[in-house]
């Protein structure tokens, strides 16, 4: 017998009033799921290739009692889609067009731009951000903005991390001293990260604007599509260390953890480095410790704590300098890198400092990356 292009077994017992297995199945449907239920399934099993079994030649199943594969066919309901369609579940195809959705996942960010002739400052609001990326294990991100303007990159500003959400909302400004003859000439880059104590901040994407394309004559007030950071050429490892003040005795102690993925100082691709620690206060250097050199390593583990009197009424007038060098037994000892942390520090070291302050007696630990000796430079403490 032949139904819809593709032979059917038909057994007697399973014909309907009409001498059609079709009727049965579309009268039995009607009585217990509804006509437009029966009709559906009717023209899933007439789509089917002649090697699939009828679904109808199952056993009938008592009410109640759902087989998760009896009907394997998209059924809408008056409310709901209960099932996806096929075509909803395939990834969907990749090319120049998913190139573009990627780039639109990283978020974007809001700004504004003014410039003060009476000070010539240039003023960048960093207003907020939305539909970040989530690259955290939980699904969200800790975003901040780190705001510089090319080709200086020493003067940086950050905002202050904002936990747990996709989209921040900033509202923070920041001056750039820059005569408006040299503005032609820059490029305002506005960065957002996501924050991590334990590991390397990483970078979900940013915002470049050449200054020679904006109008300054009035505020400037946009949106912008975050863009994939590019890589930096060098990278000089990062630090781990602890902080910890106790206010009663006056007393701050840095231990220096370990160190990681340090560049490479030595002729066999390895370095022996070790950690000056300065406490500076005016930005003179007024103590200083070091830890013990480890030989062939670029991950060096130290775990070694050093302890400095610092009066309470003093804690914020001070920094703390950490230097990692090559050791070098013929030669000058090289440094690697450079980190600074205290309230003239700014960043990361400005945030590690607040840290420490707001849970006394506390160690804080916090990983720093490293940046280049000539580019750390601490404002004087108030």
């Amino acid at each position: 017998m032949t139904r819809g292009g593709w032979p059917v077994s038909v057994r007697p017992f399973a014909q309907g009033p009409h001498g059609s297995w079709s009727s049965l199945l579309c009268v039995g449907l009607k009585g217990r799921l509804g006509w437009e239920w029966g009709t559906r399934v009717l023209e899933c099993l007439c789509r089917k290739d002649s090697r699939t079994r009828p679904p109808c030649s199952r056993s009938p199943q008592r009410r109640g009692l759902h087989r998760p594969t009896l009907l394997q066919t998209p059924v809408a309901s008056a409310t709901a889609q209960v099932q996806p369609e096929v075509e909803e579940l395939e990834p969907a195809p990749s090319g120049p067009g998913q190139q573009v959705a990627d780039k639109h996942e990283l978020g974007r960010l809001q700004y504004s731009l003014d410039y003060d002739f009476q000070s010539g400052q240039l003023l960048v609001g960093i207003l907020q951000a939305e539909g970040l990326a989530a690259l955290d294990l939980g699904g969200s991100s800790d975003p901040y903005v780190l705001v510089y303007l090319l080709p200086d990159k020493r003067r940086r500003y950050e905002t202050k991390v904002h936990r747990q959400t996709l989209n921040p909302h900033f509202g923070e400004t920041f001056a750039f001293k820059v005569p408006y003859v040299e503005l032609g000439g820059r490029v305002l880059v506005m960065a957002v990260y996501d924050f991590d104590r334990f590991s390397r901040n990483d970078a979900i994407g940013e915002v470049r604007v050449p200054m020679s394309s904006v109008d300054l004559g009035r505020p400037v007030q946009a949106w912008r599509e975050l863009q994939a950071a590019p890589r930096e050429q060098e990278k000089l490892g990062d630090i781990c260390f602890s902080l910890r003040y106790v206010p009663t005795a006056g007393k701050l102690t840095v231990i220096v953890l370990e160190a990681k993925n340090l560049k490479k100082m030595d002729v066999g691709g390895l370095s022996d480095p070790y950690v000056k620690v300065h406490l500076l206060q005016g930005g003179k250097k007024v103590r200083k410790k070091k830890t013990t050199i480890k030989k062939n390593t670029l991950n060096p583990y130290y775990n070694e704590a050093f302890s400095f009197e610092v009066p309470c009424d003093q804690v914020q007038k001070v920094q703390v300098e950490l230097t990692v060098l090559d050791y070098d037994k013929l030669g000058k000892n090289e440094a690697i890198g450079r980190v600074a942390v205290g309230a003239a520090a700014g960043g990361a070291g400005l945030r590690h400092w607040a840290d420490m302050l707001a849970n006394p007696r506390r160690p804080i630990a916090q990983w720093h990356s490293l940046r280049p000796p000539d580019r750390v430079r601490l404002l004087p403490a108030p």
